[in-house]
């Protein structure tokens, strides 16, 4: 009986050891997850999401460019894209059994991009060598290239909605308009100016696998919506472009050249009605195969802004307006030219030394005589021919809407020496880029007011079906550089030089034209001589003279050594440039039947 109950503590204390043993165990681990929960919960929460969860950019829809009058140019469409869970889709695979160098070829095939190249994205690694999870599979994808993947029903493979830009009319304006990158930003062009305004605000959208993250579907959740781009509209006439794209591309070809650049404005009010580069490029092909990376960033390049060349003789209107605005001449002044004027112990010529005996002020600019400009380029003064050409723009950019524009070559004040002041009258010794010229040229065109050229007419978006007003342009920047009546007289003597001068080959019967004429020797970039052969030709013009309307200027760079005045390469192209602008801008004919001088 005593040993019975003897035997009974006994296992009554081992049970209540046991229990007590339990209790503690119970209780550090409760303790243990009570610190865990509350101390590091957070951390530990957010490590299982990222192992689970997978966020990707919802692209906004970026915003069209459209011309003046609403033909698109530029619109982004709906696409896809493809990213991959790595643990979800391999551990597929080796539970169906499929090989991974199977997975590679298919996925080969279906996405067009090789086998290697897919084993390499399956197999990526972190900074650390450790396998990544998710990866970008392909951007860009379209429907039926997503159809086709679906039908291989492997899981871990992520669906997403991606946009693409795209240019209905390929080379179309493209050193204007630019182009994106694969992120969808601009690189070039308004594509780039704008791109703030255009690209919009991407969303987010977590991707979201089940707590194995071993099969599909994921669930989705967009968290953040995408806010779209805007709509940029240009001053870019469709038919001016057009237009101007033909002109430059048979010019090109006609004489040979290097490159062409033309550049059509309405003078009033610094619109850019076209800007054309040949040869130009596919915005949807920007990547041309076989060019090195300079050789690419030489094609996308707008000439018609970055490049700087020695005018020549189409300078002679910016000394003309230096010389009336300084009322440093008058029709009463005459000019003695037998074909050569010595400065120092420089001798300059006329080109191709001709005599033209007794002249006006007129007469100098209508037969474009050297010597002639270069007693005007005295008779005006270093100083106050200085602070005319820095006043119109010279030297200094534009500040045009546009990217990669240069500044041009002005000698400093102080360094201008007797030389340099007759040779700039006539054009050389500085450079201009094409549109610092014509925003100069313009202000001869409208009465005397330098006024910024830009491309952007206005900033909008869509609501409700109808076209919301977020940003007209209006930084125009005016500025006086010349009277009215001074602009009006130098217009007279410019008609005289399409009716009877260099540029007669421009003159259009029942139309008032009036231009300028250049044909300068290329620079050297290198050591700042003159390349032997090779000449940049040019052409300026406004019509009509009385109150000119349009405004535009060719520049044909290195036209063929045999054949290269302007009279015979910018003329001809001027002159099929209005004959066909005209009817475009419904400007009707004057007296026709007028014949020239």
């Amino acid at each position: 009986m005593v040993s019975r109950l003897k035997g009974k503590r006994e296992r009554g204390k081992r049970i209540l050891i046991v229990a007590l043993l339990f209790s503690l165990v119970f209780s550090a681990l409760v303790g243990r997850m009570v610190y865990l929960m509350a101390v590091n919960g957070s951390k530990y929460k957010s490590l299982a999401l990222e192992q689970q969860t997978k966020s990707i950019a919802v692209p906004p829809i970026r915003g069209a460019i459209l011309d003046i009058n609403g033909q698109e140019l530029a619109l982004s469409m709906n696409i896809y894209r493809l990213d991959v869970d790595l643990n979800v889709l391999k551990k597929y695979l080796v539970v169906k059994k499929i090989p991974e160098e199977q997975a590679d070829l298919q996925l080969s095939k279906i996405l067009n991009i090789d086998k290697g190249k897919i084993k390499e994205i399956l197999d990526d690694k972190d900074n650390k060598g450790n396998p990544l999870q998710f990866v970008s599979l392909k951007r860009k994808v379209e429907k039926k290239v997503v159809d086709n993947i679906k039908a291989l029903k492997y899981s871990g493979i992520i669906i997403s909605k991606d946009v693409e830009r795209t240019y209905p009319n390929d080379n179309f304006l493209s050193h204007v308009m630019g182009h994106t990158n694969l992120d969808g930003n601009g690189v070039n062009g308004v594509e780039l100016s704008y791109n703030n305004e255009l690209a919009g605000v991407p969303g987010v959208k977590v991707v979201e696998a089940d707590r194995e993250s071993n099969e599909l579907p994921y669930t989705e959740a967009v968290t953040v919506q995408p806010v779209n781009g805007k709509d940029l509209t240009l001053t870019i006439d469709e038919r001016v472009q057009e237009l101007a794209q033909k002109v430059a591309k048979e010019t090109l070809a006609k004489n040979g050249a290097k490159s062409v650049s033309i550049t059509i404005m309405n003078p009033k009010n610094g619109e850019i009605m076209a800007m054309a580069n040949a040869p130009d490029y596919n915005l949807n092909i920007p990547y041309v195969e076989g060019k090195t990376s300079k050789e690419i960033q030489e094609i996308w390049k707008n000439r018609a802004i970055s490049s700087a060349f020695e005018p020549g003789s189409i300078f002679k209107v910016i000394t003309s307006a230096a010389a009336l605005q300084n009322n440093a001449v008058t029709e009463k002044d005459r000019f003695i030219s037998n074909g050569s004027i010595k400065v120092g112990d420089k001798l300059l010529y006329s080109d191709n030394k001709e005599n033209y005996g007794i002249e006006t002020f007129s007469d100098i600019i209508k037969n474009s005589d050297n010597v002639g400009f270069v007693k005007l380029g005295q008779m005006i003064g270093k100083a106050n021919f200085y602070k005319f050409i820095e006043l119109a723009g010279f030297g200094q950019k534009t500040n045009i809407d546009m990217p990669g524009e240069g500044t041009g070559i002005v000698k400093d004040l102080n360094n201008i020496t007797p030389l340099d002041l007759a040779t700039m009258a006539y054009g050389q010794g500085v450079a201009v880029t094409q549109i610092q010229y014509i925003a100069a040229f313009n202000a001869v065109a409208n009465g005397g007011t330098w006024i910024k050229p830009h491309v952007m007419k206005d900033i909008s978006h869509i609501e409700n079906g109808k076209k919301v007003m977020d940003k007209q342009f209006s930084d125009l920047n005016e500025k006086t550089i010349m009277s009215k009546e001074k602009a009006t007289q130098l217009r007279t003597y410019l008609e005289r030089v399409v009716k009877e001068g260099t540029a007669v080959g421009t003159y259009i019967d029942g139309y008032h034209i009036a231009g300028k004429t250049g044909t300068a020797n290329e620079v050297n970039s290198t050591n700042g001589g003159y390349n032997t052969g090779k000449y940049v030709s040019s052409f300026a013009g406004m019509a009509p003279a009385s109150d000119p309307k349009v405004s535009l200027v060719i520049t044909i760079e290195e036209p063929n050594a045999s054949n290269y005045y302007a009279a015979q390469t910018a003329v001809p192209a001027a002159r099929k440039l209005f004959l066909e602008l005209f009817p475009i801008i419904n400007m009707a004919p004057s007296n026709v039947g007028s014949a020239k001088k």
